[in-house]
């Protein structure tokens, strides 16, 4: 299947594709709330949650509470649920993390989708009331779906294994400036210590002040970030101290600042990026079932 989704061939996108991929589309919507549900994915499921949640604003408004107001941001980058007066954002569900989308055919009103909570990994449902809009809302959030899922192929889920391989070449490296280092402070215990027998068996007298520039060779002392010379200069010279690794700037072994996959090439990456990825990946390879109709993923496994 070349596509990213199969979907029903008499349904249109509401959008074109640059709106959802620069902006958001905004939409005005009543929040009858949230609640848990133990599937990702079923009609029955929302079902169920819609008439739970159904209840417990039933009972609310013969308490005099309104359903509260609430503003739809919905992007490539995710569904925002907002205070449509002071805009703060009260839930931020990314798309990888929903995996059900829904209007009510029995209720033109009702709107749901199911969404994994990112701190406790349980699987809630979110339902709306929309006088005009539900199927409409519906249809949007499978858009931006369909549009996040390109543009991870295209700029994160291709670069998957790349990014591994360089992590791999990071550590690799990580493990040779500390092998450099147990080298230099061995290189300096040598030193001390022939330095010590050659103060022991010289005459008395004979021992001459060294100079804080080479060591009992009359050589600069071994350091794999600098060329090495030799230097006329008095014998027996103590060598300077292996600066502390809290002061030095950190090297490599070839005398270079260690190499960053994180702080080079075409942007920053958080230290994570990988477990993000990876879930992302993940989320994406689930799908999102719309309206009833399950939207398969291309394979990734040959694009990462």
């Amino acid at each position: 299947m070349n596509r990213a989704f199969s979907r029903k061939k008499d349904k249109t996108w509401m959008h074109t594709p640059e709106a959802l991929s620069k902006h958001y589309i905004p939409y005005n919507a009543k929040f009858l709330g949230s609640t848990e549900v133990e599937q990702p994915k079923g009609t029955e499921v929302v079902r169920d949650a819609v008439r739970k949640l159904k209840f417990a604003r039933h009972i609310k408004k013969s308490e005099g509470q309104k359903i509260p107001k609430v503003e739809l941001q919905i992007s490539i980058y995710g569904v925002k649920i907002l205070d449509p007066k002071t805009k703060e954002v009260q839930h931020n569900c990314q798309l990888h993390r929903i995996s059900f989308c829904a209007d009510d055919k029995t209720d033109k009103r009702i709107f749901t989708f199911i969404c994994k909570d990112s701190e406790s990994n349980k699987h809630l449902c979110y339902v709306f009331d929309s006088e005009k809009c539900a199927e409409e809302i519906t249809l949007t959030i499978g858009q931006a779906f369909d549009l996040a899922y390109r543009k991870f192929l295209e700029s994160g889920g291709k670069d998957v294994e790349t990014r591994k391989q360089i992590a791999v070449l990071q550590k690799r490296i990580q493990d040779l400036e500390t092998e450099n280092m147990e080298l230099k402070n061995k290189v300096q215990d040598l030193e001390n210590q022939l330095r010590i027998t050659q103060v022991s068996t010289s005459p008395a007298g004979n021992v001459t002040p060294k100079s804080p520039s080479t060591d009992i060779f009359d050589m600069i002392p071994f350091s794999p970030i600098s060329h090495q010379s030799s230097i006329p200069t008095r014998n027996g010279t103590q060598p300077p101290p292996v600066p502390s690794r809290s002061t030095e700037i950190k090297r490599d072994l070839f005398g270079a600042e260690p190499f960053d996959p994180f702080n080079c090439g075409a942007g920053d990456f958080p230290p994570d990026i990988q477990s993000k990825l990876d879930e992302m990946q993940e989320g994406f390879k689930m799908g999102l079932t719309l309206e009833g109709t399950v939207f398969c993923l291309d394979p990734l496994d040959s694009r990462c």
